[in-house]
């Protein structure tokens, strides 16, 4: 059974023929020392058990599976924050510092919320990838109502119509040339079956693409403070992230610091000391314009005099082209590791989902000179371009570890392939 019929039937699908075939099969062949009445009693009785239990039983396995699809959405233009300076900017400290207090102060009320249940994760990613869905939906039937034959024509077309999707022009061309064969393999010729039989391509795709992958956040196995580092352009997020996963492991009882490594952006050292205030968690600072690398030298000093549990290191915002920045983020890092020689454990770039097929250039750019361990994918809600996890996936082979699928502090959720995919194609999964 491949991962697309796995996923449908775990996520409130129905089995196909075969599978009830399948099932109907074993169950025979498990009961062939009966007599042929017993037999095919034991047999139905088995079919009709496993279709009415698919939904229920499998959910919790297809849940852990550790892959999952993606798929596309629409063009992004460049995100503004590519233009801007890392040092500097032409808005007043008070008026920056003013905007991230305010954005802070925002989660206030959700800092008591209950822990989400694996009820409330599926549900918040099928509300947070819903834009996604519908786009590529629309995208999908706008394609397939101009489609007449499946010729070399339409393979051209699809072609275009994914990259413009921004799964990125590599994954495009090799799902094109899958499905050529696939196509004419099943003699598909109606729409349905045709994009049918797209959407099981991407799925499987994905999966083959997560074979192995390891979506989970790593920790010191020595006793000693772990240490996630931060990394990414200005304006994708970084800070509230921190925020909101430092209330995550604050909640869980864990001794956290937070280290406010971006001393240039105005107002970035006072937006991550209010985040700090309104989930309970230190923060270490330093003078506007010091040096980075020596505040998060203090903050991992301390976390070892304290024994603490985690340092989450807020760095400035740079464009991965600026070789001066790229140096000092490498000087951040030396300074962990001569402290902690495990550390840093997670060097996590976060990407902003609105940016499209920009966020997937960032991640081969930044991958050029700064080990990334894993990607942090924000504004997942905002974006009808949640396929660009499809890209940075197939292409670059770098797990998603996190992603924001809304506003609140449980919006912040662990990466999970097969939600993703259930809130990418929740109604050509259910069908």
């Amino acid at each position: 059974m491949g991962l697309f019929d796995r996923l449908r039937k775990a996520f409130g699908g129905h089995e196909s023929e075969e599978e009830k075939q399948s099932d109907v099969a074993s169950a025979s062949a498990e009961a062939s020392t009966a007599s042929a009445t017993e037999s095919s009693a034991v047999a139905s009785t088995s079919a009709a058990s496993t279709s009415a239990a698919s939904t229920t039983a499998e959910l919790s396995a297809a849940a852990s599976d550790s892959s999952g699809v993606s798929a596309a959405a629409s063009v992004s233009a460049a995100p503004e924050s590519m233009a801007e300076s890392v040092s500097a900017t032409p808005e007043s400290a008070e008026t920056s510092a003013s905007a991230a207090v305010s954005e802070a102060a925002s989660a206030e009320a959700e800092t008591d919320e209950a822990p989400a249940t694996e009820e409330d994760t599926l549900e918040r990613y099928d509300k947070g990838l819903a834009k996604s869905r519908t786009s590529f939906g629309d995208r999908l039937n706008h394609f397939l109502a101009r489609f007449r034959s499946v010729d070399d024509a339409f393979f051209d077309d699809l072609e275009e119509t994914l990259i413009e999707a921004d799964v990125g022009f590599e994954t495009a061309m090799q799902i094109t040339d899958e499905l050529r064969d696939e196509v004419r393999l099943r003699n598909a010729k109606k729409k349905s079956d045709v994009a049918q039989v797209i959407v099981e391509k991407m799925v499987d795709l994905y999966g083959d693409a997560g074979q192995g992958e390891d979506n989970s956040l790593h920790f010191a196995t020595d006793g000693t403070p772990t240490v996630f580092l931060f990394v990414g352009v200005n304006g994708a997020g970084k800070t509230t992230t921190i925020g909101k996963l430092a209330h995550r492991f604050q909640e869980a009882g864990k001794h956290v610091i937070l280290a406010a490594g971006d001393t240039f952006r105005a107002g970035a050292t006072e937006q991550l000391v209010e985040w700090g205030r309104r989930v309970h968690v230190p923060v270490v600072t330093g003078p506007a314009e010091s040096d980075p690398a020596a505040v998060v030298y203090d903050a991992v000093h301390q976390a070892k005099e304290q024994q603490a549990d985690i340092v989450l290191v807020d760095t400035a915002g740079r464009l991965q082209n600026k070789v001066n920045l790229m140096n000092e983020l490498a000087k951040i890092k030396r300074i962990i590791t001569r402290e902690l020689p495990e550390a840093p454990q997670e060097v996590l770039l976060v990407l902003d989902a609105t940016t499209g097929q920009n966020a997937l250039n960032q991640a081969k750019e930044f991958t050029k000179t700064t080990a990334v361990t894993g990607i942090v994918l924000t504004k997942l809600d905002g974006s009808a371009k949640g396929g660009i996890v499809l890209a940075i996936r197939n292409e670059l082979h770098l797990p998603v570890k996190l992603v924001g699928l809304g506003e609140k502090m449980g919006d912040l959720a662990d990466f999970d392939p097969n939600k993703f995919v259930y809130g990418l194609f929740k109604e050509l999964i259910v069908q």
